[in-house]
């Protein structure tokens, strides 16, 4: 694996760990090595897995806090983590893995069901079902796959009606801590699973990953999950150095879909596949009929579809049917396409009318350069809200992003120097 980052990684708690330099340096069975090798192609640990394996595998298996940068290997991390500790011969739930959306916790149970190809090791994905394959709750038989990858309301309404048993799980994991444990996400959810977990397992070790932590968040982790090792990169160095960012000025909304179609589009067609961000579900329409009009392959996702819907088209972009998807923030955080090495903010995320989402900023552009691959991404401004908005950004990540004129050329020029 390339190494996506050489920045300091902060570890705090009791170290007696060392770090792993290969796989066969950790307490993994011949079966998991196998799945490691063969089905994932990977030869050493990355940086953040090389830190945190040890730590997660080692008795006393004690809670971990990590942040890691997109795109560095964290999914990997928690899977391995989760495989490990599991007795395939049991057929009760050992693991569970909470995710903020469906597309990821199946992307996740993916990971897991090639990783552990090999270990026997079964798996359920606990997320709301589209509506042709429904069965209430009440009729859903006890759950006996030994990992359980799901959302937040499912997980916590199985476990409520007594079909997810949680007297023998040894190890929960939060994927996208801060936004499970955030005010305006998931935190009550998450906080009742853990409490029920922590009941009625009695020893439970608990795993919170993520690339953004802030400090409401860091804070309600301290008071939770308490006596946990925990890993962070300092704030300066999670803006990814192989990303390109530019901003680029618009008179207007229209003017921003020129942008796209004749200068990003002109010379980015060749480079891989996009993601385009919007606010609303309403832009994402709207972008996505003027670009089908204009005769580009694209497709959009947000919330307001049919499940079986957002996951035919998160399909197709996989297999690279698409070039080109519009979303809104459903798909910021944690979506893995390593084709993607082009992101467009058509619009930049805002938490509060007049402030940035720093950390979806940050997911977002994540998206593209996953595990150190270039990527480039373009900031689409047109009011001045937009540009103090821009301001604020590059002065909390202290990172200056540079401005494209309008010229064919230096866009080209821009794609270039960004590797495309």
């Amino acid at each position: 694996l390339e190494d996506p980052d050489e920045s300091d990684i902060k570890v705090t708690g009791e170290t007696v760990y060392e770090s792993a330099v290969k796989f066969e340096d950790l307490p993994l069975s011949q079966e998991l090595l196998k799945g490691l090798k063969l089905e994932m192609n990977f030869s050493r640990p990355s940086k953040i897995q090389a830190v945190t394996l040890p730590m997660i595998l080692t008795p006393p298996f004690k809670d971990l806090v990590a942040q890691a940068h997109n795109g560095s290997g964290k999914t990997t991390c928690f899977v391995l983590g989760m495989l490990s500790r599991v007795d395939p011969s049991k057929k009760i739930p050992q693991a569970i893995c909470i995710c903020p959306t469906r597309e990821l916790a199946i992307q996740n149970q993916n990971v897991l069901l090639k990783m552990g190809k090999y270990t026997g090791i079964t798996s359920m994905c606990a997320i709301p079902s589209d509506s042709a394959n429904y069965i209430p709750v009440s009729r859903r038989p006890p759950v006996t796959d030994q990992v359980v990858i799901g959302t937040p309301g499912t997980i916590k309404k199985w476990t409520s009606a007594k079909k997810l048993a949680t007297r023998d799980v040894k190890i929960l994991v939060f994927d996208e801590a801060d936004h499970m444990l955030a005010e305006d996400g998931f935190k009550d959810d998450s906080e009742r699973i853990m409490k029920e977990i922590r009941r009625s397992s009695g020893s439970c070790q608990v795993l919170l990953f993520s690339a953004t932590f802030n400090e409401t968040v860091k804070a309600f982790v301290s008071r939770v999950v308490n006596n946990a090792n925990q890993i962070f990169v300092k704030k300066e160095d999670l803006t990814l150095e192989k990303v390109k960012q530019y901003k680029v000025q618009c008179p207007d909304e229209l003017a921003k879909l020129e942008v796209i179609r004749d200068k990003i589009f002109e010379f980015g067609q060749k480079v891989g596949q996009t993601i385009i961000f919007v606010r609303t579900r309403n832009s994402a329409t709207m972008l996505h009929t003027s670009l089908l009009k204009e005769g580009y392959e694209c497709t959009s996702i947000q919330g307001a579809l049919k499940q079986e819907d957002r996951d035919k088209i998160i399909q197709e972009f996989k297999v690279g049917l698409t070039r080109v998807l519009i979303t809104t923030d459903l798909l910021a955080r944690g979506f893995d396409q390593q084709q993607v090495n082009l992101v467009i903010n058509f619009d930049l995320p805002v938490k509060y009318e007049t402030e940035p989402d720093y950390e979806v900023y940050l997911h977002r552009i994540g998206r593209a350069g996953r595990f150190g691959r270039k990527g480039a991404v373009f900031n689409l401004l047109c009011s001045d809200r937009d540009r103090s908005l821009m301001d604020k950004i590059e002065r909390h990540f202290n990172h200056y992003i540079p401005e494209v004129p309008n010229s064919e050329e230096d866009f080209e020029s821009a794609l270039k120097d960004a590797g495309l």
